[in-house]
This record gives C-alpha cells, sequence and structure tokens, in this order.
C-alpha cells in the first residue's frame, strides 16, 4: 500500500460510547466521512481511535536510557498492539526524533523524572533537593510537551519503608511555577503519605496511586486529580517484595499490602468520581505492548468495559487534548474483529492498524 492510498474503513467505526457509523476515509493522512472520488482500499471491522498508554516510557530500560534502535523497537512493539499515542511519563533519553517519524506513535513527553538523591530508579532521574525543585520543574516545563513527572514517594532506606519525598511548601510552588508555563504535573506514588500534599498543592494527576484510602479518595474526586493506575506495574509487587524482605521487612509488608487491596483501591476511586485512565509503564522492567492487558485488568478491578475502553481511546485522548476520529484528525485508528464493548480482550488481537492514513500492521 502506498502512501497516497486512500483507506476506506468500513463496518463499525466507535466514534464514541455511543457514536456508531458505518464509515470513514482515510485521505491524505486525515479523517473524514465525506466519500471521496478516489478509488479506496477497504477495511472491514470495528474501528477504534488508536489506543493510548498514558503512562510509558519509550527510551528507557531498568539500567536507565537507551539508544535509538532500542527506543524505535519499544514504539514498534507498542504500536502494533495498537497504542498510537503515548503520554512518555519520564525519560532520560531524547526521542524527539520520532515526531518525524509517519509510521511510529505519537508521543507527549513529561521531559524526565525529578528525584530526591538515592531515592529513584538509578539513572533515571534528575536528583535533586527540594530547594531546587522549582527551577528543576520549571525546566523540564519548558523541555516537555506539557506535563512535568516528580517521584513523589520511594523507600527511605533509614526509615526501612516508602516515605514522601517532598516538603509541603517546595512541591506548592513547583506545581504553581508548572501551571504559570502551561504544563501539568504527575507524580510516581505509591504509598499513602504523600498524597494529602500533592494533590492540595494542586497536582493534575497521580501514577500508581495504590494508596489512596477512604481519607483521600474524596478530595481526589474534589480536586478532579487523575489516577493512572498500571496494574500490570502493580502485579510485580510480590516479587519486590520477597526480594526486599530480608533487608527491608516493613517495606516489603507495605508494598505486599499495597498489592493485596489494588483492585479495591481502583474501583473505589472510580465510584467516587475519579479520572483513571490506561497506563502500562512500560520501558523500565516492564515490557512494552501491554496496553489489552492494562485494560483487562481495569475491568477485573470493577470498572464497566465501556469505561475501561474509554480510558485508553475517547475520554484518554479528551483528556491529553488529543482527537479521536473526528472529521480532519490525523487518522490514527485500529481496526478488530470483534466489537471491543463486549469484550474489551478483543484488543489484545487488532485486525489492522493504521498511523497517519497508512496501514502499518
Amino acid at each position: 500500500m502506498s502512501d497516497h492510498t486512500v483507506l476506506h474503513v468500513k463496518g463499525r467505526v466507535l466514534v464514541g460510547p455511543e457514536d456508531v457509523r458505518d464509515e470513514l476515509w482515510c485521505v491524505g493522512g486525515r479523517i473524514t466521512f465525506d466519500r471521496p472520488a478516489a478509488e479506496a482500499v477497504t477495511v472491514e471491522g470495528w474501528a477504534l481511535p488508536g489506543l493510548v498508554d498514558a503512562h510509558c516510557h519509550v527510551g528507557l530500560d531498568r539500567h536507565g536510557p537507551v539508544d535509538e534502535a532500542t527506543s524505535e523497537k519499544q514504539a514498534l512493539t507498542d504500536r502494533d498492539a495498537g497504542t498510537l499515542l503515548i503520554r512518555d511519563a519520564g525519560s532520560a533519553a531524547d526521542t524527539r526524533w520520532i515526531d518525524a517519524r509517519e509510521d511510529l506513535p505519537k508521543i507527549i513527553r513529561a521531559g524526565r523524572h525529578i528525584a530526591r538523591p538515592r531515592r529513584y530508579i538509578r539513572n533515571y532521574a534528575h536528583e535533586i533537593e527540594p530547594a531546587d525543585l522549582v527551577a528543576y520543574v520549571g525546566r523540564e516545563a519548558r523541555r516537555g510537551d506539557g506535563w512535568v513527572k516528580l517521584v513523589g514517594d520511594w523507600i527511605d532506606r533509614e526509615a526501612g519503608d516508602l516515605t514522601a519525598c517532598w516538603p509541603h511548601a517546595e512541591v506548592g510552588a513547583a506545581i504553581a511555577e508548572a501551571h504559570r508555563l502551561g504544563a501539568r504535573v504527575t507524580a510516581h506514588c505509591f504509598a499513602e503519605d504523600s498524597l494529602r500534599d500533592l494533590v492540595e498543592a494542586g497536582i493534575d494527576c497521580v501514577e500508581h496511586a495504590t494508596g489512596l484510602t477512604e481519607d483521600t479518595i474524596p478530595l481526589f474526586a474534589e480536586r478532579g486529580v487523575a489516577i493512572v493506575p498500571t496494574l500490570v506495574n502493580i502485579a510485580t509487587f510480590p516479587h519486590l517484595a520477597d526480594g526486599g524482605e530480608a533487608k527491608f521487612p516493613r517495606w516489603s509488608a507495605h508494598m505486599r499490602r499495597l498489592y493485596e487491596r489494588r483492585y479495591d483501591t481502583v474501583r473505589a476511586a472510580f465510584d467516587a468520581g475519579v479520572p483513571v485512565f490506561v497506563g502500562t509503564d512500560a520501558g523500565g522492567s516492564l515490557a512494552h505492548g501491554l496496553v489489552a492487558e492494562e485494560v483487562e485488568e481495569l475491568t477485573r478491578a470493577g470498572i464497566p468495559p465501556l469505561d475501561a475502553l474509554s480510558a485508553t481511546t475517547w475520554g484518554a485522548r479528551a483528556w491529553l487534548g488529543r482527537p479521536s476520529l473526528e472529521e480532519g484528525a490525523p487518522a490514527d485508528l485500529v481496526v478488530y474483529g470483534e466489537d471491543p464493548r463486549a469484550d474489551v480482550r478483543a484488543l489484545a488481537a487488532p485486525r489492522r492498524i493504521v498511523v497517519n492514513g497508512r496501514a502499518v500492521a
């Protein structure tokens, strides 16, 4: 198929949860619902906007930044799973070259993680003291695509457990600076202690959010703070706890408790009205291409299938300020053989993937 081929998508086009059309066309890399004069190649099935992975790290592995060839392989793996929009939630690698590639997912970057010294994964973050937080948040706000990523908590080796990383005053000033520069702020948080300070400081999103409780869930809902649970990552907690048992027993026990209540935590947040979006945390120790598994995990937590589907399609794209299947939008879509609204497991078997109007897989 050439770059100039007109693509006709026919069957059930899921423009929105209840807005279903019979067909659309991809012309010049854009979507149109008006039949063009040119002949077209037809693809039939159930069409969705390209899936969103709102917590993904292209350009990282477990040791730190990777080369361009490895980054390309990661992006292709995500693409072939149907992920066509990524919010890269922190990377030490420069992946701007991907923006020039018409065949790779579109990426919204959060710059590089910002953490306390020796309080995060080695080679990942700017490791700074609180007095420098505002300056570094300003720097990453200018480098990113409208997001900044903080490490809100991590194991404190002296305490032997997860503790909050940032004092209230400093994190409040930093988030205010990001907002002044037009960026939103998210934070890695496993435990309970950091959440109230971050929300009261004006944070926009929290990653993982396993430490949510009946005391903080209403605060998240009231302020409209989103969560990206990354349940496929939380599934690794028991293994991590086993590895740290001998040296940090309190931390290990804490991680197991967070894991055991993970589904109840996500469902309680959803029921309270907290926005929930799909993210896999791929690119560290996790493989890429797990978006379908994460959607299925959300349904296991009790989120209704249509809402779990929206968390990686229409709702996620609206939250990130990117279009779905709209007239004139980039033609990024995935075609399935079965209705994913009836069974989200259909997401694991895309029939055709279209990026910028071209069928690429």
